[in-house]
């Protein structure tokens, strides 16, 4: 099992979940976030008074897949939220070494039930 973290445009975020969606994958997280890389500082105006932005908003996807799932979940990720311009995110995969299910308390081997939209 891996768990891949996708750091992407908030306003790709509904292009990403059809594009999921449209590959089996219907078990993830969302969380907003801010975060800082290669995208330039920005001006912003609050009640007449500029300031800096240099913390822009983000969207962080998490994703735990089987291994065969990932390559293909990557492709999509990156088919639906690339603009082609700094900022558009970055995706992380870690090796999930085990996990368990809340309701039961029982190891959870199945994870592919979530990738199918059984779980």
């Amino acid at each position: 099992m891996k768990k891949l973290e996708a750091i992407i445009r908030p306003e790709k975020l509904t292009d990403t979940i059809k594009g999921l969606k449209n590959i089996g994958v219907t078990g993830f997280t969302v969380s907003q976030v801010v975060g800082r890389g290669k995208q330039k500082e920005t001006q912003g105006v609050y009640r007449g008074k500029n300031y800096q932005v240099m913390l822009h908003p983000k969207v962080k996807l998490e994703i735990v897949l089987s291994d065969y799932m990932v390559q293909q979940t990557i492709k999509t990720i990156v088919d639906s939220a690339q603009t082609g311009e700094n900022g558009d995110g970055k995706i992380y995969i870690y090796p999930i070494l085990e996990a368990y299910n809340i309701r039961t308390g029982e190891a959870d081997f199945d994870i592919d039930d979530l990738v199918n939209g059984e779980g």
